[in-house]
């Protein structure tokens, strides 16, 4: 028997021990065709609701694939709280954007439509797949919710006062980052970034006019967007203790 410990696969359906799990065509596909797996060979597969298993491929063919769980190797575990809204970007940036913001824990991913987004399409679809194979690759077990993408002005105007907003204003002089960090790092949370031009004045003052919001900056340098994606939830969940 081969074990494929390197081959780890998110799905949806109930995993429990001795369960028979039929996977989808584009599973099957993936471990037939491109990882040449065989009847008998072992490969992990997880989800948020029932944790991660060591399972069996009992039956493989490129329309077909059926696996077993055998043992659970992780349990369910909560995650941060930690959502992210960002302006789409040009397509490989958004790219990695996706990829590393699941990476880095995020629960939530909304993309926000700004005076300056620089995306005249937006896949939500695509952003789900990305997301998945970040999880499968980085040994997390769950995957963010990804919404459609929307105005940012409905997106504030629906928000839940009791989660708090950190938006990245690079234009504004703000207290120290790890600080405002401290701050919150007991309560539900957001970050915003903006797109590639940053936010108009007029959208800033928008933004900072809500209670829910705090301005945090990111240094004295003026960083990518996606730079500041990373940046932050990296800062962020340094100072929850997601790396300790």
């Amino acid at each position: 028997m081969t074990t494929q410990k390197s081959i780890r696969i998110y799905i949806k359906d109930n995993l429990a021990v001795a369960r028979d799990v039929n996977l989808p065509s584009d599973k099957s596909h993936y471990l037939c065709n491109v990882m040449r797996c065989k009847t008998g060979d072992n490969i992990v597969c997880f989800n948020e609701k029932d944790g991660e298993f060591c399972a069996t491929i009992v039956k493989i063919d490129k329309k077909c694939t059926i696996i077993q769980p055998q043992k659970q190797t992780r349990c369910p575990n909560n995650e941060a709280d930690v959502w992210l809204l960002f302006a789409p970007l040009k397509k490989d940036n958004t790219d990695f954007v996706i990829e590393k913001s699941t990476e880095l824990g995020v629960s939530k991913i909304i993309p926000v439509i700004t005076h300056f987004t620089n995306c005249d399409k937006v896949k939500t679809e695509r952003f789900v797949v990305q997301s998945i194979e970040a999880a499968e690759q980085c040994e997390r077990l769950s995957i963010p919710q990804i919404e459609t993408a929307k105005k940012l002005k409905d997106v504030l105007a629906d928000w839940d006062s009791k989660r708090t907003l950190f938006f990245m204003n690079e234009r504004r002089a703000t207290d120290n980052i790890v600080t405002v960090f401290n701050e919150c790092k007991n309560k539900s949370v957001a970050l915003l970034v903006g797109p590639e031009g940053g936010f108009s004045d007029e959208e800033a003052r928008f933004i900072a006019s809500f209670p829910f919001v705090k301005n945090v900056s990111l240094g004295p340098r003026i960083l990518r967007a996606e730079t500041a994606v990373v940046s932050a939830l990296a800062v962020w969940q340094a100072v929850k203790g997601d790396w300790n």
